[in-house]
């Protein structure tokens, strides 16, 4: 959380970032008290109403109200790792919109198995601008008008549904409506999507139970029960056609993450399909050497940054969020695990289809990449002598990685 400092003169001091961002401009006290001091931009044309933190508060509390109260407006939340806007209208959520990569149109359109990854990576940067990959997936006859529509409403559910398990962040909410012209606008029921996202909450803990990663390989099991549902049938169809991670099967069923899950749950629990850790011989070879290496830093991380603050492990999940290109495409859907090491097997199926001298070069740079900025962050929570001795060991696990390189090149 930014710092702002009030000297003896009333001169209040902004950090750089907040300077930059407001500039020289006037401010209306809003709200005070001896615990807080609310400023607004003097004549906003879209006034904040309201601001606060969560935790007390929760993010279904905050819908329930806007809902209850039929509030028209923006409700931003900024997160860990991300931003949420909410577009409410009479109460009702009409759009929503998210920074977190995993929300943007095009991951929500590969997710459901309708636009494949390369399509996606064609547009390079510019696939964050939602307007211009919808045009460009349009033009290009990638989706249908039918399909993308869907995938729309499919982002907005996700961003809220996503949205509840936070405990922390901030919120503000702007007296804004959209235009009436938006061709994004949603007839959502605010209620519905509540109760939805906590029955999907409770649920999915269930499911993972039995397929405890999404790394995992799904296999046909030995029972073949009678009377199967078409998308059990064709999920199960799917699954002898080829050693897949439940990752890919979910996403190639085109039912989404939460209900792909669900219906491989069903087809695990009557015993159609059983579900197996990734085999250990897909981390043979100079890429496992070099993941195992560099694992071994992230771990020295991760343990002594954890022991002072227990959130750093939320923490590295946003840095990983956040990567530049090329690092992202190579870790993406990566999973990190409880200790702050990266999972292999998402990883080395990202490389696949790669140059062999390239795989261990991108592998090297993308998790050294992630070691840098988990260092710095490290930093932050243990002081630079604390973190000076832990940066010493990852330098030398990297330096192992690049030992192996060097020796397979």
């Amino acid at each position: 959380m930014a710092s702002v400092t009030l000297d003896q003169q009333g001169r209040l001091f902004l950090p750089a970032r907040l300077a930059r961002r407001f500039g020289p401009r006037a401010f209306d006290v809003a709200s005070e008290s001896n615990g807080h001091l609310f400023l607004r931009v003097t004549e906003d044309a879209h006034p904040i109403l309201m601001t606060g933190t969560l935790g007390e508060i929760s993010p279904v509390d905050l819908l329930s109200f806007f809902n209850m109260f039929r509030k028209t407006g923006v409700l931003r939340f900024d997160l860990e790792g991300g931003r949420k806007d909410l577009y409410f209208q009479d109460g009702e959520i009409v759009a929503a919109l998210s920074s977190f990569e995993q929300e943007n149109l095009g991951e929500i359109l590969f997710s459901l198995g309708k636009v494949e990854r390369d399509s996606l990576d064609r547009l390079a940067g510019r696939r964050e601008n939602q307007n211009f990959l919808v045009k460009f997936l349009l033009d290009q006859n990638l989706v249908s008008p039918r399909d993308l529509w869907q995938a729309v409403r499919h982002q907005a559910e996700t961003i809220v549904y996503h949205l509840l398990p936070f405990q922390s962040g901030s919120f503000a909410f702007q007296a804004k409506s959209l235009e009436k012209k938006d061709p994004f606008q949603l007839s959502m029921n605010t209620q519905n999507l509540l109760m939805e996202g906590l029955r999907r909450q409770d649920e999915r803990q269930l499911f993972m139970r039995l397929i405890p990663s999404m790394d995992c390989i799904a296999r046909v099991g030995d029972k073949i029960p009678e009377g199967l549902g078409g998308s059990e049938q064709a999920l199960l169809d799917m699954i002898r056609s080829g050693k897949q991670s439940v990752a890919e099967i979910v996403r190639r069923s085109g039912l989404g993450d939460f209900e792909g899950l669900r219906v491989l749950y069903h087809l695990v629990e009557r015993g159609a399909v059983r579900v197996e850790a990734e085999d250990s011989t897909d981390d043979t070879g100079a890429l496992g050497e070099i993941l195992a290496v560099l694992n071994d830093g992230l771990r020295l991380i991760h343990q002594a940054a954890c022991k002072v603050d227990p959130q750093f492990h939320q923490r590295v999940i946003s840095l990983l969020r956040e990567l530049p290109q090329p690092y992202s495409y190579i870790l993406r859907d990566a999973e990190i695990e409880e200790d702050g090491v990266l999972a292999s097997s998402r990883i080395l199926a990202n490389l696949a289809g790669l140059e062999e001298g390239d795989k261990r070069q991108l592998l090297v740079d993308a998790v050294g990449e992630l070691l840098y900025l988990e260092s710095h962050a490290a930093r932050e929570v243990l002081g630079d002598e604390k973190a000076a001795a832990v940066v010493a060991d990852v330098k030398k696990a990297t330096a192992r990685a690049g030992e192996i390189l060097g020796r397979t090149k």
